[in-house]
């Protein structure tokens, strides 16, 4: 059976590691980067925390010895699913399954402005130039010809109270607090100002009432300027407007505010749902099409526990690349396929140093600060790929934590602040 996948998130790796070495299965994993970044660990590359490799794990060293998984470094073009094909930049591949794991990527809702100077912070790049920027800014502030623009440069203006929103903001803050005032010794941080904003009533509004509240609180107490049901019209590079009207003059604004799935061209545009993602049935099968399936954020399955499609969460895709290796399984044995059926461990994101928050599902349970931040910190060490990973990871946080610095502030190359690389 020729089994092709395109994308090697955690979906998409999970199910060819799933199906390596499992005889009667050619595997062919597709992926425009030859690594695998650990993304919810982007905001502390972003802020200087870890280096990018700390992250990432070259896609080839996880299957050198593999007898049956084969790595393509490729750009899909488009899927052809009458001819059962898929069309790249390097050459066309046949399958007799396909399965599209390409995640997701960031929603700006048509907003051209904000497409053009925002910047978002949804890949290892994205993340360097988030870090690469928000370095820059500090070195121009030391030369800063008036307050306007000094202000300007220290003002960050980070959109989304979602996890990633929440956690680069507890984060910049941590670095207002510890690390840049030694760096910059010539500027008065009392003056920078970070604020977060979010359309809806409440941060984390995924999560629990209880978590919601205790991550406002969290960031109000370190200096975050909290401002739920504001939504940006607007931003030119220097000013972001508000749909009330109200301006905010910021040098840095980071597009934290959604997500919409990548979709690859050939897909019929009757099978996208909302949020750009690919209709999908019970058992993960793209809809009309027998040998074509959909995991992770790119997929939208609808079921009575979710109406509008399962959340776009790595357990999600793991669980999914799990149910169709064992489906394929039964495939090849002519038996009945299994029903896809998500199991909810809980949830829970980071603020800041020592703060955290932690939803279990069952038992139903609630808890945060420093035990909610240690549990944080164990979960996402042992999710990340890699032995050496974790152990460089394990290091740079228990360095970070005794000496309240970071030692990756480091600008690799030219950087003009004023142009924001096409996305």
């Amino acid at each position: 059976m020729k089994i092709i996948i395109i994308g090697a998130g955690f979906g998409g790796l999970r199910l060819a590691r799933k199906l390596n070495d499992k005889e009667g299965f050619e595997v062919m994993l597709i992926d425009k980067h030859n690594y695998h970044a650990f993304q919810p660990l982007f905001y502390q590359v972003a802020t200087a925390g870890l280096d990018a490799s700390n992250i990432s794990f070259p896609l080839r060293r996880v299957f050198q010895n593999s007898k049956n998984v084969r790595i393509k470094l490729a750009e899909v073009q488009q899927i052809v699913s009458e001819q059962n094909k898929v069309i790249t930049d390097i050459g066309e591949f046949n399958y007799d399954v396909l399965i599209i794991a390409t995640g997701a990527g960031t929603n700006f809702f048509g907003n051209q402005s904000i497409i053009d100077h925002a910047l978002p912070m949804k890949s290892t790049a994205e993340a360097l130039e988030l870090r690469y920027r928000f370095l820059h800014n500090f070195e121009k502030a030391v030369s800063a010809k008036n307050e306007k623009d000094l202000q300007s440069l220290m003002t960050i203006i980070v959109v989304g109270g979602g996890p990633t929103g929440v956690e680069l903001s507890g984060a910049i803050a941590d670095m207002r607090h510890y690390v840049l005032p030694k760096d910059y010794p010539e500027l008065d941080f009392s003056k920078m100002t970070i604020y977060l904003l979010e359309g809806l009533g409440k941060t984390l509004a995924t999560m629990s009432e209880q978590s919601s509240a205790d991550s406002r609180r969290y960031l109000e107490k370190l200096g975050v300027k909290v401002m739920t049901n504001s939504m940006v019209k607007d931003y030119d590079g220097v000013k972001a407007t508000l749909q009330n009207g109200d301006t905010i003059d910021a040098a840095t604004l980071i597009w934290a505010a959604g997500v919409k799935g990548n979709v690859p061209a050939g897909i019929d545009p009757s099978l996208i749902a909302k949020g750009n993602r690919i209709k999908v049935d019970k058992q993960c099968k793209v809809e009309g099409l027998a040998n074509v399936y959909a995991i992770g954020d790119v997929a939208n399955l609808e079921n009575e526990a979710y109406p509008k499609g399962h959340p776009q969460l790595s357990p999600v895709a793991i669980q999914q690349a799990d149910l169709i290796a064992k489906n394929l399984q039964l495939a090849k044995e002519n038996k009945p396929l299994k029903d896809f059926s998500y199991k909810d461990k809980g949830s829970m994101a980071t603020v800041g140093r020592n703060l955290a928050v932690v939803d279990l599902a069952k038992p139903k349970f609630h808890f945060g600060g420093f035990f909610g931040w240690a549990t944080w910190m164990i979960v996402h060490l042992f999710l990340t790929l890699g032995v050496k990973n974790r152990i460089s990871i394990f290091f740079n946080w228990v360095y970070n934590y005794f000496t309240y610095d970071q030692n990756l502030r480091l600008i690799f190359r030219n950087y003009d602040s004023n142009k924001i690389p096409a996305k």
